[in-house]
């Protein structure tokens, strides 16, 4: 049987790592947490090969996003029900998801924060390049839809609470469903 799919959208700094470590806390059937940062803190890129110039990240992002998007379907065919954690940057990587997880049952989540709070955020972290929330605020929610939509200055777990009820009690057609519906 395959697994469901809850996707958190939303810039970097925006709170999706805390909002969906609460929800796999709190729901009720077992959740993977997915998502490029545990993929960058597993060490699976040389980043100093790439800090160095050595290997030009900017000839192998694309890459590494399409590998990652293309890695969601193979968990969930295999049955595990996933925690997205993602920033959507492009028309073109909304779409790639629409069409890579078009027979999944997928619950779209945008995880909203104002952007002085983000570049707050993103500075007190110190491991982000100064700007990137900034980009992410203003292009990540332009092509989405979502199921839900929360406040990432609310507390983690507050935020986990409605996120929990909404998926519970999700109907259809899905904001997933309807924005295939849109591009057909």
């Amino acid at each position: 049987m395959a697994g469901k799919v809850i996707l958190l959208n939303g810039a970097s700094s925006a709170g999706k790592s805390s909002i969906a470590g609460a929800v796999q806390a709190r729901i009720a059937e077992p959740f993977w947490h997915v998502s490029i940062d545990h993929l960058m803190g597993a060490g699976i890129l040389p980043r100093e090969r790439i800090r160095s110039g050595e290997f030009p990240w900017s000839g192998m992002r694309e890459a590494f996003f399409d590998g990652f998007h293309r890695s969601l379907p193979a968990y969930l065919e295999a049955g595990n029900n996933l925690l997205v954690e993602h920033i959507v940057e492009t028309l073109a990587w909304r779409d790639r998801l629409l069409d890579l997880l078009s027979e999944q049952d997928v619950f779209f989540v945008g995880v909203h924060c104002p952007l002085e709070e983000l570049e707050r955020r993103e500075l007190a972290r110190g491991d982000r390049p100064v700007g990137d929330a900034r980009r992410d605020f203003e292009t990540c929610h332009l092509h989405m839809a979502y199921d839900l939509e929360v406040d990432s200055r609310e507390p983690p777990e507050a935020n986990a609470a409605l996120i929990i009820a909404a998926w519970t009690a999700r109907r259809r057609p899905s904001a997933f469903e309807r924005l295939q519906q849109e591009r057909a």
